[in-house]
């Protein structure tokens, strides 16, 4: 599978998803390890499915998160919502190969994507939702400089519990320094 690095990173970089992962997705999408961090708990999804699924997120500004050393998938990213009065979005991520998990690999991937959107897209705001369960990605979400800006009280429905949804957001003033190319002239 071709890449085609469009955010470039230290060890990964965010690129056009490719139609020829569909099974790959498929696979990451059904395993309960992957999908109870996501609202796809309960989804039974199929390659036909992801097939016709994949070309219309990949329009968009959803990215294949690439490993750059083996140039290998291991997740995705991506803006939702985007909304261009009020210059804000919602950002989704998730590391869908489970040896890449724990390395910081999320939290790179989401601060390009931040970049991104503040930088090029000209957002001013971006904001994330999670699960209170799932702490490791909080803490990445706070290693790139988002807040809790709230949360949904026992909102989700989860291994035989309820779960806060929590709210995050981050300001284009809040995420530092670029690591864009800059402009020539």
């Amino acid at each position: 599978m071709k890449y085609f690095p469009k955010i470039r990173g230290t060890r990964l970089y965010l690129s056009p998803i490719s139609l020829e992962d569909a099974e790959t997705y498929t696979q990451w999408l059904n395993d309960l390890e992957t999908t109870r961090y996501l609202t796809l708990a309960s989804a039974q999804l199929t390659l036909q499915g992801e097939r016709e699924h994949l070309p219309a997120i990949s329009s968009g500004h959803t990215y294949a998160i690439v490993e750059k050393e083996q140039d290998r998938l291991i997740g995705n990213c991506g803006l939702m919502d985007l909304e261009a009065t009020n210059r804000t979005a919602e950002v989704g991520i998730f590391i869908g190969a489970p040896e890449a998990r724990g390395k910081g690999y999320g939290s790179e991937a989401l601060r390009l994507l931040c970049d991104y959107a503040f930088n090029v897209l000209n957002l001013r705001s971006l904001v994330l939702r999670t699960y209170d369960y799932n702490e490791r990605a909080i803490a990445s979400y706070r290693k790139v400089g988002f807040k809790e800006i709230g949360r949904r009280r026992q909102a989700h429905f989860y291994a035989g519990a309820y779960h806060d949804l929590v709210y995050m957001d981050l300001l284009a003033e809040e995420l530092g320094p670029s690591v864009l190319p800059p402009a020539q002239c």
